[in-house]
């Protein structure tokens, strides 16, 4: 049988066409599976960091509870401690545990979770801890400190592609260790184990509520803003161009020139805060030099009676911490920070918008527990060092008097305690960090 030439020319297209078919479906198909393995990576990636800060939140809320002094905030505690937990479960639900193997790890989330409980009941019914619950609570903490160092050095080695993730979803890559590799030493930690974090303290509400400074104020003209903006940044106010200004709770004009922005509040005509961008790469100046050029700035701008607090040195720039002094109260509600270079003690950073927020002249309310009551309710295991008035925020976005003790643990470790003045609760305990770097607190 003889094939003419143009069925012969219809065989070859349709072949030819039918593998192109092929060609372009299989090409479809590996985008869509990489596509696939891409968002699996993705979602892996969110779920490993999602743990790591929730098991950094445990380690946190566990130490401050070792330095509890009162039921009242041993219950507050107690459910921050059962949420970080129950946060930590929800990110590690995420991740394929049966490949993982990772059943010790959530059964030490689910008895952390649980003892939160435990100790939320007796704690609600005014009871304090016994020594053998604080010796638990100890023993969590260590815990819980060797799997949040084990979860962060995990994520950076996953982040840096130095640990794969997307071989879970089935990716085969024998050179490179595999995420399950990563998560055996820490999993294997908890065979043993009982079975029972910069921006300074009370800076997360201070920008959730109307700012008190700009109430009343007369709205000023964008050209008067340019002026200010100018003076702020050191520079010609003809080098200043109008952005797209900021609405919100604090509307404001917004300038910028090469490598500098500055906000300036529409009523009042307030300084917002102010960034110079650049590449600092040698470090000369001291910190007292540093320091003393922020409070320099800040009298300049017409701010006075301003405290620093805590500071903090990355890549050769210094941000300070300050809060405002009223009579004999540090009102750390009322916060601005100043970033400093320490290649020429140049400003390159000034943000002042918790005490636009915050800052008023204040009645504050009469002391009704005395200072020596308000000691004896800061646990045993403290030594205080230190004694003053601050003012710090409420959840709720209001303020509260205490008294501020830094105190110090056994095993060295600067704790703040604070006993509100009326209540004679256990407001807050934070936990100091000194370092060569600079004094934080979390």
């Amino acid at each position: 049988m003889t094939i003419s030439k143009r069925t012969l020319i219809r065989i070859i297209s349709f072949t030819v066409a039918v593998t192109l078919a092929l060609v372009i479906r299989n090409f479809q198909l590996m985008c869509e599976n990489a596509k696939t393995t891409t968002a699996l990576e993705n979602n892996y990636h969110r779920a490993i960091e999602d743990l790591s800060e929730s098991a950094n939140n445990i380690t946190n809320t566990l130490s401050k509870g070792i330095y509890c002094g009162t039921p009242e905030m041993m219950q507050k505690l107690s459910v921050k401690l059962w949420n970080d937990a129950s946060n930590a479960k929800v990110a590690l639900a995420q991740l394929p545990m049966e490949e993982l193997q990772l059943q010790n790890t959530y059964k030490f989330l689910s008895q952390v979770g649980n003892y939160a409980l435990s100790i939320s009941e007796k704690a609600e019914k005014g009871e304090k801890l016994s020594n053998e619950e604080y010796t638990n609570l100890k023993s969590l903490y260590d815990y819980s400190k060797n799997f949040s160092r084990s979860m962060w050095a995990l994520e950076s080695l996953t982040e840096s592609g130095q640990i794969v993730v997307s071989e879970i979803g089935g990716v085969e890559n024998s050179e490179v260790p595999a995420i399950t590799d990563g998560f055996k030493e820490f999993e294997e930690g908890f065979e043993n184990y009982p079975s029972l974090i910069y921006d300074g303290p009370f800076s997360d509400h201070i920008l959730e509520k109307n700012p008190l400074m700009t109430q009343g104020q007369q709205e000023v003209s964008e050209e008067a803003a340019r002026k200010r903006a100018a003076q702020v940044a050191n520079i010609n106010e003809n080098q200043l161009k109008s952005a797209e200004g900021e609405a919100g709770k604090m509307p404001s004009y917004i300038f910028d020139a090469d490598g500098v922005s500055v906000a300036i509040t529409k009523k009042g005509g307030f300084v917002s805060y102010m960034i110079k961008s650049r590449e600092v790469t040698s470090s000369s100046v001291s910190t007292n030099k540093a320091l003393n050029n922020a409070l320099d700035y800040l009298m300049n701008l017409g701010i006075e009676n301003m405290k620093v607090t805590y500071y903090e040195t990355y890549n050769n720039v210094i941000t300070i911490n300050f809060a405002s002094k009223q009579e004999d109260v540090l009102c750390y509600t009322d916060l601005i920070k100043v970033s400093v270079a320490l290649d020429n003690g140049e400003i390159l950073g000034f943000d002042a918008r918790g005490y636009i927020v915050n800052h008023t002249l204040r009645d504050f309310p009469v002391e009704l527990i005395t200072e020596k009551q308000a000691k004896a309710l800061v646990s045993p295991l403290l030594t205080i060092k230190e004694t003053q008035l601050a003012l710090i925020p409420t959840d709720s976005l209001g303020e509260v008097l205490c008294y501020e003790f830094l105190c110090e643990s056994a095993d060295g470790n600067n704790i703040l305690v604070y006993i509100g003045v009326e209540s004679g609760e256990e407001e807050e305990i934070l936990i100091l960090y000194k370092s060569e770097n600079g004094i934080l607190t979390m």
